[in-house]
This record gives structure tokens, sequence and C-alpha cells, in this order.
């Protein structure tokens, strides 16, 4: 059995690459079951530039992207629902879409995370691709989502 603190670090690792599949779907419109097999084969847990990865949680990265596939139109609903008036979810860069879809997936779907913890985790996932300001955003909003679909 994994440690807890190894646990932690696949599910960080799992959610990560969870957010690069779920852009990379959007961009190519890659298909769900071949891009599964692609990041099981590839991309969960190898090495980029001479790094090593984490070791991802494969059923937990599996879960997060076929949950928001498949739960896609109720996503964006909750998401849009959050958005200052007169933006949209179209005006959002796709990087910041697929963190936003991922929380809120985890959100509705996980009630065995806490809630404070799946934000805090997106809000780690943004700070990889954005600065402080856009992590704000993806922590107000993710908390927004919680307190509706978490009461």
């Amino acid at each position: 059995m994994p440690k807890p603190n190894d646990r932690s670090k696949a599910r960080s690792a799992a959610r990560l690459a969870a957010v690069q599949a779920l852009y990379q779907m959007e961009m190519e419109k890659t298909p769900l079951r071949q891009l599964l097999v692609e990041f099981h084969q590839h991309r969960l847990g190898g090495e980029v530039e001479g790094a090593q990865l984490a070791e991802a949680e494969a059923d937990f990265f599996d879960a997060v992207v076929a949950g928001v596939d498949a739960r896609g139109a109720e996503i964006d609903a909750l998401i849009g629902a959050k958005l200052a008036q007169g933006w949209s979810l179209d005006r959002l860069d796709k990087p910041m879409k697929a963190i936003l879809r991922a929380g809120t997936w985890e959100l509705i779907a996980r009630a065995d995370v806490p809630k404070a913890a799946a934000i805090s985790e997106y809000v780690d996932v943004a700070k990889a691709f954005y600065e402080a300001r856009e992590a704000g955003f993806v922590n107000g909003l993710l908390d927004a989502i919680a307190r509706d679909v978490r009461a």
C-alpha cells in the first residue's frame, strides 16, 4: 500500500496530466479512448527534458478526463454561471478552461476529496501555467462552485 504522501504526489501528478490531456482533447479533438491510451503509454510518469515526472495515479487520471468528457455540458454551465457579467467560457484560454473543468468535475463527482484539497490542488496546477492573479481566479471560481455543489 502506498504511503499517504506518495498517494498525494501521485494524485497531484494525475491532476496535472488530466489538465494537459483535456487541453489536448480540446485543441486536437483527440477521441477519449485514444487520448487515454496515449497518456498511459507515453506521458504518465515519464521523463520530460531530462527530468523524471512523478508517477501519476492512472485510475484517478482516467476518472478526471473521462468524467469531464462525460459531463462537459453540466461542468461548463456551472463555470459559466460563476463568470463575471459579460464573460463567457469562450473568452477563457484553453489551459484555463481545462483547469476549471477538471476542478469542477472533482468538486461535483468526488465527494471523497475534501473541497479545500481539490481547490488547492487546481490552484497549484494553475501556478504551473500562470501567475498569481490567474491562480487567484481559479481559487475564487472553484470556491464559488464548491459552495453551490457541496452544500
